[in-house]
Order: C-alpha cells, then structure tokens, then sequence
C-alpha cells in the first residue's frame, strides 16, 4: 500500500481530533472498506427480501455457497498474484508501461484456469450428486469466476494507488446489486435466494468490469512480452509459495473442523462447521483494525526510516549506514509494539461490544463460547502479518516463506488437537499456529537485523551468471608473453 504515506502526513499534520478521526476513517476507506460495502449489502438484502422467512434448506444452501464462493476465490488467486504484483511494481518502475499489458493478460489466462480447474468438477458433482438445479450452479460458478476477476483486477489498482477507485467500484457493485435483488424478488417474483444469488453476480461482474476498463485505460499499449511475465514465476517462486500457504492458513483450521461430528453435510456436496465459521468471522471482524493501524503507521514512519536507509547505501558513508540502519529497525520494533497496544485496546472494546449485544440478536452459546480464543489468535495472527511486510521490505523471500510455512503447518497440526479439547479452546489452532509463525518472524527480523550489511551488499556476482562452455581460468601466462615478446624482436630485427 506504498504511497498513502503522503496523503495520511497531511491528513495528520493538524494533530486534532478531528483530523485523527478523518485520518483513521480515510486509512479505513482504502484498506477494508471493499469487505464492509459486501458486508453491509449482504445484511440489507436479507432484511428486505425476507430472507429469514425462507425455509432452512434454502437458507444454509445460499450461505454455504457464498462462503465456498470467497474462500476459495481467495485462495485460487493467492499463488499467482504477489508475483504478478511483483512484476507490475518493476514495470512501473522501470517505466516500462508497454508491459503491463501483458502481465494483466498472463495473469487472467492462469487465474481463471487455475480457478476452473477447480470449480468445474465441483459444479458438476453438485448438480450430479447433489441434485441442485442447473441454473442455480450455473449462477454460483458464475458468481465465483466474477470474485476471481474482481481480486485479480484489484492488484494493478492497488499498485497503482487507486485505492478510493477500487472502494468506489465495489460501491456500485453491491448497490446495483441491492436494486436488482429488489427487482427480481418483487418484480419479476424470482425466489428470496436466487434473486440475491443472481444479483450478487451481477454486483461482482460489473465490479470486475469497472475495474477491468480503468486498467485498460491506465495502460492501452502492449508490448507483448509474454516471455517477461513467466520468468518472473521462475524467479520469484518463493512468493508463489508465501502467498498461498498464507491464505490456507487462514482457513485450514475450518477444514479441521469441517471434519469432525459438528460440521453439517449439505446436498452431499457443501461442508461446513456453523458455530466455528460464525466465531472465526467474529474474530476477523474484531482485528481487522490492525490492518488499517499497520498501514498507518508503516507509511506515515517507517517507509520514511526504509528510504533514508536506502540512500545511505547508495551514496552515503559507512558511518551514514549504520546509522540509519540502526534507526530503522528502532522504528521497526516501535511500530510492532505500537500495533500491539493500540489493536489490544480497540479489540477488547469490539470483544466487549459483542459479548454484551451479540446474545441479544441471536449469537449465543456455542459461538460466543468459541469465540475469545479465536479473537485471541487472529491478534496473534495480524502481528505475524506485519512482520511478514517487513521481510518484504528487506527482501528476506526465504524468511517470509519459512514464516508462512511455520504458520500454516503449525495452524494445521494444532487444529487437530484442538478438536478434541472443549469448546472453549476450539481456537486453539488458529492461535497456537499463528504464535508459531509470529515467533519465527521475529527471530527472523532480529536475524535481518545483525546481518543486514552482509544481506544487503553479498547477495550479488561479479560476472554475470550464464549457461555455456566455461571459459579457461587462465588470465596470465609468463611463457607465453616472453614467446611473443621474442617472436616481436625478431620480426622487428629482420624489418
């Protein structure tokens, strides 16, 4: 999210509270703003359609569908797209537009046919087996391919700072969304769930196109150096890897528990664990601050101590190095702890918030049960996701990757014991693997931090890398140069 640092410094500069507040809601608008705009037109559509009024079948198939339709979106699209991210960010830097062109469509052929590889043989064993309407799969598979498109398109305005175009877009998405539901279910007297399935559709598709046409607009030349693009998923492997084992991270742990006695079958096609889901997005909710706070502060402090650094390396002094060096990764373990106290503080207020209006509105028991450890552990979870963004910074693909493994793995294997605990430390899988990877970044970024120089200056080769017929190692031979030396004196004599 480089380049909001500027906006927020002079949104800041006053040190009001009014300015802080505009300053909070603006970090806000261009981080999560697209999840509350989804959110926010899911709910309306349920109280004005009635949803509640449905029959339970019906009800638990939309929901189960939704839930299928975004996590794996986001976890089809995860492998590929920080590379491309990465490949864009060079462009871009390079002043290389021509190729942006082909990255985009590089990156569409592999995300939709990634994603299909996928979707396809579930739509099929959903109609087969499970017996749901054709129209009705059709519509999910379409409704999924549209999310697809809509995350993928989203990266090249992400880097290129559209962050209000993108909010902007999914604005009008979910309200043309919210009208053509109103109109299916009232009008044209389609089904409750159909209508808001359909519409949704809609929503995403006209998102993904709204999207689609500003990148195009942005950047109408192609060079057609498709070659470029794929060199970079050689090179850069590592992020393919991170990204993926990240995202998984972030549901294995409802697998887990997609297996056990309390998930629900439905269709003979759709799994999932009610209680655990309702926890696990209550706990996403209550710490999803800390991405708009990291990203505050990052811009607004550390990105400034990060290039001061990387001047000084270009074209500064040893003493210079060191210096800011040492002052960077002060920076650096004062933003951690800053996150730390300021996401304790407003995840105990939202903690509190819901345990005392939540049972109120129909989330109790089991839940509200599940809920604290989970909370717990997705706190734990964003802080090993700012370190994760550090390694970034300083390039460390193999400390991120053994992070994003640690967590993953450990999420996974503590989730398997966590099964067989009581309810209350259900969240113990979620928090166990993400104090793993937590711990493993840290240890990293202390590692980053004593061998920085050796990082930064030894990673490179005098002569350039390539494949052939090595040359002989020969540079100089004495015998050789007094034989042409003497074979020089006696041309010369006999002119």
């Amino acid at each position: 999210m480089a380049g909001i640092g500027v906006k927020l410094n002079r949104i800041y500069h006053k040190n009001t509270i009014t300015t802080n507040i505009v300053g909070f809601f603006y970090s806000t608008v261009v981080t999560i703003a697209p999840v509350l705009v989804v959110i926010i037109n899911l709910m309306l559509m349920q109280k004005v359609l009635k949803f509640n009024t449905v029959r339970y079948f019906d009800r638990e198939l939309f929901s189960c569908t939704v839930l299928y339709v975004f996590i794996f979106s986001l976890l089809t699209t995860s492998p590929f797209n920080a590379v491309l991210s990465r490949y864009m960010s060079d462009v871009i830097f390079e002043e290389r537009y021509e190729d942006v062109q082909p990255c985009h469509r590089v990156g569409l052929l592999t995300n939709i046919c990634f994603s299909c590889l996928f979707a396809i043989p579930f739509c099929f064993w959903e109609h087969l087996v499970g017996g749901v309407p054709i129209y009705y799969v059709f519509t999910g598979y379409c409704c999924f391919v549209s999310l697809v498109l809509v995350f993928y398109n989203m990266l090249y305005l992400s880097i290129c700072k559209e962050y209000r175009l993108i909010s902007f877009y999914f604005l009008v998405g979910m309200v043309t969304a919210f009208l053509l539901s109103v109109f299916l279910r009232y009008v044209c007297k389609v089904s409750i769930t159909y209508s808001m399935l359909l519409a949704l559709t809609v929503g995403f598709l006209l998102t993904a196109v709204l999207e689609w046409a500003k990148i195009h607009q942005f950047f109408p030349d192609n060079s057609e150096e498709y070659r470029r693009v794929f060199e970079y998923f050689r090179k850069y492997w590592q992020l393919i890897l991170i990204n993926f084992l990240y995202t998984l991270g972030l549901f294995i742990h409802n697998f887990v528990f997609w297996g056990t006695d309390m998930a629900m079958h439905l269709v003979r096609t759709f799994v999932c664990n009610q209680p655990y889901d309702m926890a696990t997005c209550l706990a996403m909710f209550t710490n999803i601050s800390a991405s708009v706070i990291f990203i505050s502060r990052v811009e607004m402090y550390f990105h400034e101590r990060y290039r001061d650094y990387a001047d000084a390396v270009f074209g500064g002094r040893g003493i210079d190095i060191r210096n800011t060096r040492e002052r960077m990764f002060r920076q650096l373990g004062s933003e951690l702890m800053t996150l730390v106290r300021l996401q304790f503080i407003v995840s105990v207020i939202i903690y509190l918030i819901f345990v005392i209006f939540l049972p109120g509105m129909g989330y109790a028991g089991l839940v509200m049960r599940i809920y604290p450890m989970v909370a717990a552990g997705y706190f734990i979870l964003f802080l090993m996701y700012a370190e994760i963004i550090f390694l970034y910074y300083f390039e460390d693909l193999n400390g991120a990757l053994l992070t994003a493994v640690s967590f993953c793995v450990g999420t996974f294997f503590a989730s398997l014991v966590a099964v067989h605990l009581s309810h209350i430390f259900y969240g113990t899988g979620i928090w166990g693997g993400s104090a793993i990877g937590f711990v493993v970044a840290y240890l990293r970024l202390r590692w980053m931090e004593r061998n920085l120089d050796e990082h930064m200056f030894c990673r490179g080769n005098i002569m350039k890398q390539a494949k052939g017929i090595k040359p002989s190692p020969k540079v100089f031979d004495l015998r050789e140069q007094k034989k042409s030396e003497a074979s020089l004196e006696i041309e010369t004599k006999e002119k």
